[in-house]
């Protein structure tokens, strides 16, 4: 298998409870996430990965119901996680996906695949010129199993790719750049209240009008005939989760791993 796309997702969120599983406009953001992902044109398979907290069982009812494989594992090593389910099949690229990103724009990830170059460890958009909700991150196997061996930091196994990012000098890199610019500072991740009014008010949109396959363009042209609805969660801080995890961050001993 050459490209396996893994989307992570948890039923234990904080800030929005369950949110993988929130209606909108008709389906669970999980369901629209992994539509959107199946519409690209050069992945292999689809498969989810959660943890193994009870929690989750309606999250993996919905996986079988769509007919998707998934993997349980451990709950805070989310390195660990992914390490477990891709070693089931060793495909040659991992990509990350994350189920909070309703978004998602598979043009982009076929965008991704075909610009890869050979023997690149590591893809994504280091630059953060895409919105947040529509992150892309490729991973080589081989770069997995090293990250999974050698990353020692609580964040560096929470956070999947974060000991690539700490150690550039360790693998071949390569940035994604949004081809539409200045679109950074928008904000289409589904994490808090505020988010999930956003995002089904535009889905409500779109569905209204027979139109599920929506992409950037057409939410970017929606948001400038609407310009108050970006109010809703403009005020709230990128990667805030992330930056929690770095304020907290501590060594893990290996053995709680290997």
């Amino acid at each position: 298998m050459r490209y396996l796309v893994m989307v992570q997702a948890r039923c234990g969120s904080t800030r929005l409870p369950n949110k993988v599983l929130k209606d909108i406009a008709g389906k669970t953001a999980l369901q629209w996430v992994i539509e959107r992902v199946r519409r690209s044109r050069h992945i292999d398979e689809v498969m989810v990965v959660t943890s193994i907290e009870k929690n989750n069982l309606e999250l993996i009812r919905l996986c079988v119901e769509m007919n998707l494989r998934v993997f349980v594992g451990s709950e805070n090593d989310v390195l660990d996680r992914y390490y477990q389910a891709a070693k089931l099949i060793q495909p040659e690229y991992i990509v990350r996906i994350t189920a909070d990103c309703p978004f998602f724009d598979w043009r982009y990830l076929d965008m991704a695949i075909e610009q890869i170059e050979d023997e690149i460890d590591y893809m994504a958009e280091l630059t953060e010129s895409f919105p947040d909700g529509l992150d892309i991150e490729i991973v080589r196997w081989p770069a997995l199993k090293r990250m999974w061996k050698e990353a020692r930091l609580s964040s560096e196994r929470e956070h999947v790719t974060m000991y690539i990012k700490n150690h550039p000098e360790l693998f071949k890199i390569q940035n994604l750049e949004c081809p539409i610019a200045g679109i950074s500072n928008k904000r289409w991740t589904l994490d808090q209240a505020e988010d999930y009014q956003l995002i089904s008010n535009i889905y409500n949109y779109f569905v209204s009008n027979d139109k599920e396959d929506f992409v950037t363009e057409d939410i970017l042209e929606y948001l400038r005939l609407n310009p108050h609805l970006e109010k809703l969660n403009g005020k709230i801080t990128r990667n805030e989760g992330l930056a929690i995890s770095l304020a907290s961050d501590k060594e893990v001993k290996s053995e709680e791993w290997i």
